[in-house]
């Protein structure tokens, strides 16, 4: 038996939901989405019946990931999750650039192999984005796996006409590939180098905030490649398509080719694995805004010059902003994930990274945290009540059922609506005001079956609606991780907070027990009496938390 060279069936997602037969909600229909290339929001329409394919541009693991990198990680993953709620089978391509001339050079300056650099970083991405909720992709290649790929493809343009190879005095090629873009008159449609008619504000702002080609120059976001400063370009807008290796790169860090020794050009990687997983044309390419140009317009040009279709739909998250300036670190602006998480729960973060559209920029600052910490303690009060007063939580099985068809209106409208996830958080904040008024009256009604299911139904269009944000709390990694995923973890194990540990636990569970029973009285005496000993108590939908004051 020979090795077959084609990926496993990547259709389905890793979501429960994509092993059962497809059935696209009766919403999909309503979904429309915004398109970079074209400036305009239009009705979604898959290329193939019940499926969706999404590539997205994966972090470049240099060094630790910052709140702006993964900002991007979770706008798409909301993306994702509501393409699935709408039935859809997704399948998501998220890549790994593991070699570039930024790992290169940082590995030599701290003494590393260049390739254990990248692993290494490439592993607290992944703790990042699995921290954070961010569910992981159907496949996540990498750029070093994909050489043969990436060649095929290079070669392909050369011969289509759209390429051409550097050569030496002796005739030799250097290793060096360049893109002709004279020969492709679609250059700047991406970025829209030639548009002329008035575009919406949105498109505006994308075009005075992110690079592009009407802005070209020094770019303090994407510096120009040492390779497309080259005089032996035949025009100064062609880019790298395989590079030359610097005098400095490692022996392992060359491959041979029929144009030379070297490696990839930036852009050439995505072009590669897109079509190696996604096939010729997909649905959705998705990116930071900082990628239109000159990666996705770059890539856009060289995939449709070697023969295939481009992506039907070009997506772009904006930038996370301080004080209105892009989150960088070579600005000096970027907060690490680690350091922000030792400070706020990963639940309060994710909330925070994904409270608005993800085409609008998010201002990241303390206030931001602080609301979204006060969000998640009205969120955890009701889920928490709710399930006191039912006697029990529905299971996740049951929420991770509702289609988008059963979620209330007004949510699945705003999603609808290009995922404007503000609209959609107002609408889980109207439905936890209707269930706590109707938790209020339950009393009234003599705990009848009909009130009580009032607010079971309330209960699970609640945490539905969340978990379609990935902001279930009684979901993973957030029960794993205690409430909300808590900050601070790893408790002092000393035989001293062991001890507390069960003499607090005693005293909780006694008034989870009167909670339950409504015996409220009893309930707030036990918790004056922690109270008056030093230690707060805190209320969630997964129990009762202790803390020393």
């Amino acid at each position: 038996m020979g090795n077959s060279q084609e990926p496993h069936d990547f259709s389905t997602s890793v979501m429960p939901s994509a092993f059962t037969p497809v059935k696209v909600a009766k919403a999909a229909a309503g979904l429309k989405l915004y398109d970079t290339a074209s400036h305009t929001t239009s009705v979604f329409t898959p290329i193939k019946p019940g499926e969706v394919g999404i590539y997205v541009c994966g972090a470049t693991v240099q060094s630790s990931p910052h709140i702006g990198h993964i900002r991007a990680a979770v706008a798409f993953d909301i993306v994702r999750r509501w393409f699935l709620k709408l039935g859809y089978k997704v399948t998501f391509v998220r890549n790994v650039t593991d070699i570039d001339d930024k790992i290169l050079d940082k590995a030599a300056a701290a003494g590393q192999q260049w390739w254990a650099r990248a692993y290494y970083y490439e592993r607290e991405f992944t703790h990042a984005y699995e921290t954070l909720g961010v569910l992981p992709p159907t496949v996540e290649p990498r750029a070093t796996g994909h050489m043969s790929d990436m060649i095929d493809l290079i070669e392909r343009i050369i011969a289509n006409g759209h390429g051409y190879v550097v050569t030496d005095a002796d005739g030799k090629p250097t290793g060096n590939v360049y893109f002709d873009v004279a020969s492709w008159p679609h250059y700047g449609e991406l970025t829209h180098q030639k548009q002329t008619a008035e575009v919406d504000e949105a498109a505006a702002v994308a075009d005075r905030m992110g690079p592009s080609v009407d802005a070209a120059g020094d770019d303090k976001y994407n510096p120009v490649d040492p390779a497309d400063a080259s005089p032996d370009k035949h025009d100064p807008r062609d880019f790298a398509l395989w590079k030359a290796p610097k005098d400095t790169d490692p022996e392992d860090a060359r491959w041979n080719t029929p144009f030379g020794v070297g490696r990839p050009g930036w852009h050439i990687e995505c072009s590669a694995m897109s079509h190696r997983y996604l096939k010729d044309g997909f649905d959705i390419h998705g990116g930071g805004l900082d990628l239109r140009f000159p990666h996705h317009e770059n890539e856009m040009a060289q995939t449709r010059a070697a023969g295939y279709d481009s992506a039907a739909r070009w997506m772009h998250s904006a930038w996370v902003t301080a004080k209105g300036e892009k989150m960088s670190k070579s600005l000096g602006t970027g907060l690490s994930v680690p350091s922000v998480l030792a400070e706020h729960s990963a639940w309060v973060v994710r909330y925070a990274l994904g409270s608005v559209q993800y085409r609008s920029m998010l201002e990241w600052s303390d206030q931001a945290l602080v609301e979204a910490q006060a969000a998640y303690d009205r969120i955890a009060n009701f889920i928490e009540r709710a399930g006191v007063a039912l006697g029990g939580q529905p299971a996740r099985d049951e929420i991770e059922a509702v289609s988008a068809d059963d979620l209330p209106a007004d949510f699945t409208a705003a999603m609808n609506d290009d995922v404007n996830v503000s609209g959609a958080t107002a609408a889980i904040f109207t439905a936890i005001r209707s269930g706590n008024t109707l938790l209020s009256k339950l009393a009234d009604h003599a705990d009848s079956d009909e009130a009580r299911a009032e607010v079971r139904a309330s209960l699970v269009a609640v945490r539905a609606m969340l978990d379609t944000l990935g902001l279930d709390p009684l979901a993973e990694p957030w029960v794993s991780a205690g409430a909300a995923g808590g900050a601070g973890d790893g408790a002092d194990e000393s035989p001293e907070h062991v001890a507390l540990e069960k003499l607090i636990g005693e005293q909780l569970a006694a008034r989870a027990e009167a909670r339950k029973a409504k015996d409220f009285a009893k309930a707030d005496a036990i918790r004056d009496a922690l109270a008056g000993a030093g230690i707060a108590i805190e209320d969630g939908p997964q129990g009762s938390t202790w803390s020393l004051k």
